[in-house]
Formats: C-alpha cells, sequence, structure tokens
C-alpha cells in the first residue's frame, strides 16, 4: 500500500496594511515577504496621514501607497465607507492595522470579517486604545508593573483592543529602563510577533493525502 501526497501550489496570500505613522511593522512584513518568510505580498499601503513615513516604505519597496484623508465634518462610518473601497479594490486576503490610529466602524470591518489583523503594544486585556507603551511604563515607575507585551488579535467589531487573539509576546521592563528603551524593546518584539502570526495565517494549507 502506497500513500501518495497531493502537491500544492502555493500562491502569496495578499495583504493589505493600514498605517498611520512611520510604518516600521509594515517594513517588517516588507523584509519578511522579501526573504520568503512570509508566504505574502503586500499589495496595498494606505494612510490617513499624508506625511506618514509608511507611504514612503511603500513606494520604496514598490508597493501601491495611498493617501486617504478624513474630510472636514465626514462622518466616521462615511470615511470608513470610502476606506473600504479603496481596499477591496486590491482584493487583499487579510487586512493588517499596523500602527493605525483609527477605531473602524462596521462600514469597514463589515466588508472583511474574520479578515481584519490588529498589533497592540500590550497583552489581552491591558491598557487598550492609544499611548499604551508610555501607560506601562508610568506604572512600572510607580511599582505597580514589571512587564508589559504585545498581542496581535483579529478585529471583528468596533470593540477597542479586544477581539479573538491569534499571538502575544512578553517584554519585560528592566530595573534601569528608560522610556526610550522600553519603546525601542516593545517595538523590536512587536516586529517579530507580528511576522511569526502572519507567517502561521498564511501558511499553505496542509497536503490531503490518499491511499492506493
Amino acid at each position: 500500500m502506497e500513500v501518495r501526497s497531493r502537491l500544492i501550489t502555493r500562491i502569496p496570500s495578499r495583504l493589505a496594511v493600514l498605517a498611520s505613522g512611520s510604518g516600521s511593522n509594515l517594513q517588517a512584513i516588507l523584509d519578511a515577504c522579501a526573504h520568503g518568510m512570509l508566504a505574502a505580498e503586500v499589495v496595498l499601503v494606505v494612510s490617513d496621514r499624508g506625511d506618514a513615513y509608511a507611504l514612503e516604505r511603500a513606494r520604496t519597496a514598490g508597493v501601491p501607497a495611498v493617501h486617504l484623508p478624513r474630510a472636514e465634518g465626514e462622518a466616521r462610518a462615511d470615511y470608513d465607507a470610502r476606506l473600504a473601497d479603496t481596499v477591496m479594490a486590491a482584493a487583499p486576503d487579510l487586512v493588517v492595522l499596523a500602527g493605525w490610529m483609527r477605531i473602524l466602524t462596521m462600514k469597514f470591518l463589515g466588508q472583511f470579517p474574520s479578515r481584519v489583523v490588529n498589533l497592540h503594544p500590550a497583552l489581552p486585556g491591558e491598557l487598550p486604545g492609544t499611548h499604551s507603551i508610555e501607560r506601562a511604563f508610568a506604572e512600572f515607575e510607580r511599582g505597580e508593573r514589571t512587564r508589559t507585551g504585545v498581542m496581535v488579535h483579529l478585529v471583528p467589531d468596533e470593540g477597542v483592543d479586544d477581539g479573538p487573539v491569534l499571538g502575544t509576546a512578553i517584554v519585560p521592563i528592566h530595573g534601569d529602563d528608560t522610556l526610550d528603551s522600553l519603546i525601542a524593546r516593545t517595538h523590536a518584539t512587536e516586529h517579530e510577533l507580528l511576522v511569526t502570526t502572519l507567517a502561521n495565517l498564511c501558511q499553505p494549507p496542509t497536503p490531503t493525502h490518499r491511499r492506493s
């Protein structure tokens, strides 16, 4: 009796990345794709800020980069509908929020069910929202905390940093840490965890076996 594996041709997953700032996590994704660590390709980068360096990183990598600002007086839901149209045109398999500083409404999230992935610099249930690293360091200085962390999670709805968890990593806070050193170590952990988690999501399907 012989067991044969069915060969599978892997098509890289298509990633759309939303970023509001410098894009260091975007760069980690681009580098991982370029070096074969991630079976994916970034097909679109969108920023709500025209001066976001993430847009320049995308252009340097030859990835379409779109600045999509929110118009004065525009409702959140209306902006998110425009954003969804822009992202859907790129036909991504996953949408990655890598430093995206807006809470998305269902006008966007409803178009990508179970396909929006967020990175947050804190552990599940801790320090939701903005300035999480700074808040963690302030708690450390008050003697209330000895570690923080990073998580990657799905974004199913408009809840803040509380979707189903895909991956976590602990970031210890050392006695001689400064805010700058903690920020640097947290960002390094973000890069590693985000790439590892995306690599798991983008794995090829397990080959099926048939007996003959």
